[in-house]
């Protein structure tokens, strides 16, 4: 693996302890200020725009929010962009998620989340990767 992949890794890593930990200032660190973002959680519609997405966390983040755990990690780089496919497992739920990254000021900054549901299990054969 590539050091920008590892580097990726790491900022994905770092979105999902601050979902764990229910930090919303860690969240809002984490999105990218000068690029456009945007955001589609499961079940809702897309959400355009660094205020309405950040909103958004600060609602998920302050209620009840699932314990999320990051699996299956791999991280793609294109340059300046890198996106992330992993699943997210949570108590009754498995869900699939892109997390779209770019960089700003030498920093991989989140541009994008989606995640939503599988309508089946992964093979349990498939390799774990670094998350």
């Amino acid at each position: 693996m590539v050091p920008a992949e590892l580097e990726v890794l790491e900022a994905n890593s770092a979105f999902y302890r601050a979902f764990a930990a229910r930090d919303a200032a860690a969240m809002e660190a984490l999105w990218a200020r000068s690029a456009p973002v945007a955001c589609v959680h499961p079940g809702w519609d897309a959400l355009r725009g660094r205020d309405p997405v950040m909103a958004s966390w600060r609602s998920i983040l302050g209620g009840d929010a699932p314990h999320v755990r990051c699996t299956r990690a791999s991280a793609h780089v294109l340059g300046s962009v890198a996106f992330v496919v992993c699943h997210e497992t949570m108590e009754g739920a498995r869900l699939v998620a892109t997390n779209v990254f770019v960089r700003e000021s030498g920093t991989w900054r989140m541009v994008h989340h989606q995640a939503g549901g599988l309508a089946q299990p992964p093979a349990e054969d498939e390799p774990e990767a670094l998350a």
